[in-house]
C-alpha cells in the first residue's frame, strides 16, 4: 500500500511539474504579445529583430578516462538557435528558442541533458533602459525573466559557446556601464532544470519543456573598473565580486541545502603586442552543504574552499601577434570525508574550456579538486583565423578526493595524485559574416591516479578529435 501511494504521489507531481511548466510557457509568450498589441495601439513604432545560428559538430573520442566506459565514443551534435525581438524607445522584448540535438551516439555515450534540449525556450524575457544610477553617470538595462547570464571573465556564470546545450536562468539581472566603460552587475535567478534528464530519452532526442528550479537561488554582485591602477599597473582591469548560492529540498526536487557565499577578485591586462599580459582571478567559499540530496541526510557540513587562476603571457612584435603565456589553475579539494567539512571547489555556473581544455565528450579538466600547471601559445595567422596550442601537467589538488570528469575516487591516496599529461588545439576560420569553421585535437596520456586508481579505465590515453561548421545570421 505504502509504495503504491509512494507511486501515486510521484505521478501526481510529475504532472503537476508539467502543468506548471506549460503555464510558466504560456505566460511568457502572453508578455510578449501583450506588450507588442498595447503598443501597436498606440501607435509607437517597433523594430523587429531576428538572428541566430545554426551549427553542426562531429565528435571522436578514442580510450576512455571515464570509470564505467570502455572503447571510444562520438557523436554529432547539431544546435540551432532562433531569436526575436520587439525593440521600441522604452523596452526590448525577446523569445529565444534553442533545439539540440544529438546523432550518432549510443548506450555506451557519455551523453546527458547538456547535449539534448529539443525545441525549448532558451530565453523569454523583457528589458527596459534605465539611467541616473551612481551619480547619474551609468547607463544600462534590467533584464526581467528567463535569460542567459555571463559576466566578466565567465569563470563565475557563463553563457557556453562550444556546449551543445546552453544554461539559462530566470530572474532579473541588472547591467551599468560608464563611457570609461567601469560596469557594475547585480543578479537574481533561479536556474532552469534541463529536461529530460532520463538517457533513453535523451539518446531518442525526446522533447520535454525545462522547468525552472525556484527552489535553487543565485545571486550575485560585480564590480568591474577599466583602470584600477593607472599609476602602479597601467591598462589594467579589476574586478571585485561576491556569488551566492541558496538552494532547499522542493517537492520532487532535493537538494544538497547549499548554502554559499563566494567573495573574489581579478586582476588582468589585455593582449598587445610587445607588452606582457597577465589574468589573475581568485575567489573563496564559504557556507555549509549536505554530503547527499537524500532526505534522510539532515547534517551541515562546514564549506571552505578557494580557487585561483594565474596567466602570464608576452605578445611578440609579428604579423601573427604571437603570445606566449604560462598558466597555473588551483581549485581546492576535500581532503576528509568525514571530519564534518567539506572543502572541494565545485563548478557551478562558470565556464572551463577557455582556461583548461576542449570539452563535450573530452573534458577531463574541471575548476574542482584540480591543480594543473602549463602553457598555452596563441596567435591571428590571418584576420579571419585564429590558433591555439596549449599543455597541462595536471595533478589532484587532494589525493582522497574525486576526479570529478572521471567520477574516479581513492579514499585512501594511495594512487597518488597525478592526472596526466594534457595536450589540447584548436583553429577557428571565418569565411565571411555568416559561415565559420573550427578543427580542434586533444590528447590525455593517464598518468599514475587515472591508471592505478580503483576505478581506473583500461585505456592509458584518451585522443579527441572534432570539426565544427557554423552558420549565423
Amino acid at each position: 500500500m505504502g509504495k503504491r501511494h509512494g507511486s501515486l504521489k510521484k505521478s501526481l507531481g510529475y504532472q503537476l511539474n508539467a502543468n506548471f511548466k506549460m503555464i510558466m510557457i504560456y505566460k511568457r509568450i502572453s508578455l510578449l504579445a501583450a506588450l507588442v498589441l498595447i503598443h501597436q495601439i498606440h501607435g509607437q513604432s517597433i523594430e523587429w529583430q531576428f538572428s541566430g545560428e545554426i551549427r553542426g559538430r562531429y565528435e571522436t573520442l578514442d580510450g576512455q578516462f571515464r570509470s564505467n566506459k570502455t572503447g571510444g565514443d562520438q557523436g554529432f551534435f547539431m544546435r540551432s538557435l532562433f531569436h526575436l525581438k520587439a525593440v521600441n524607445e522604452k523596452w526590448t522584448a525577446g523569445v529565444e528558442i534553442q533545439d539540440s540535438r544529438s546523432y550518432l551516439t549510443d548506450s555506451g555515450s557519455a551523453i546527458s541533458n547538456s547535449y539534448v534540449n529539443s525545441a525549448d525556450f532558451l530565453q523569454a524575457y523583457v528589458e527596459i533602459p534605465v539611467s541616473g544610477f551612481l551619480s547619474g553617470d551609468y547607463l544600462g538595462s534590467l533584464k526581467i525573466g528567463r535569460q542567459t547570464v555571463s559576466i566578466g571573465s565567465k569563470r563565475q556564470i557563463e553563457r557556453v559557446s562550444f556546449a551543445n546545450v546552453i544554461k539559462a536562468y530566470t530572474g532579473g539581472h541588472l547591467r551599468l556601464k560608464n563611457n570609461g566603460e567601469d560596469e557594475w552587475h547585480a543578479f537574481v535567478v533561479s536556474p532552469v532544470d534541463r529536461q529530460p534528464d532520463d538517457f533513453d530519452q535523451i539518446l531518442d532526442n525526446r522533447h520535454e519543456f525545462d522547468q525552472e528550479e525556484f527552489n535553487r537561488i543565485i545571486w550575485g554582485l560585480h564590480y568591474r573598473n577599466a583602470d584600477a591602477f593607472p599609476e602602479l599597473l597601467p591598462d589594467t582591469w579589476g574586478e571585485i565580486f561576491a556569488y551566492g548560492l541558496y538552494e532547499r529540498d522542493a517537492f520532487g526536487n532535493e537538494s544538497l541545502n547549499r548554502r554559499y557565499l563566494t567573495p573574489g577578485f581579478r586582476i588582468y591586462r589585455k593582449k598587445r603586442v610587445g607588452l606582457w599580459n597577465y589574468d589573475i582571478e581568485g575567489a573563496l567559499r564559504f557556507g555549509s552543504r549536505r554530503a547527499t540530496s537524500a532526505p534522510a541526510d539532515t547534517t551541515d557540513l562546514d564549506v571552505f574552499a578557494s580557487m585561483l587562476l594565474f596567466r602570464l603571457g608576452y605578445t611578440f612584435d609579428h604579423t601573427w601577434e604571437p603570445n606566449f603565456a604560462f598558466q597555473w589553475y588551483w581549485a581546492s579539494g576535500d581532503d576528509d570525508p568525514n571530519d564534518g567539512d567539506f572543502d572541494q571547489y565545485e563548478r557551478l555556473f562558470g565556464g572551463r574550456r577557455t582556461d583548461l581544455n576542449n570539452t563535450s565528450l573530452h573534458g577531463p579538466l574541471t575548476p574542482a579538486n584540480l591543480s594543473a600547471a602549463g602553457f598555452r601559445f596563441e596567435m591571428l595567422p590571418t584576420v579571419r583565423s585564429t590558433f591555439r596550442a596549449t599543455y597541462s601537467a595536471a595533478f589532484l589538488a587532494s589525493d582522497t578526493d574525486s576526479f570529478i570528469q572521471g567520477k574516479q575516487r581513492d579514499p585512501g591516496g594511495g594512487s597518488g595524485n597525478f592526472l596526466g599529461h594534457v595536450f589540447d588545439t584548436r583553429f577557428t576560420y571565418q569565411f565571411d559574416k555568416n559561415w565559420g569553421v573550427e578543427l580542434g585535437a586533444s590528447l590525455f596520456i593517464h598518468e599514475d591516479f587515472t591508471r592505478n586508481n580503483p576505478q581506473a579505465p583500461a585505456a592509458n590515453y584518451t585522443s579527441f578529435l572534432y570539426s565544427q561548421l557554423t552558420y549565423t545570421f
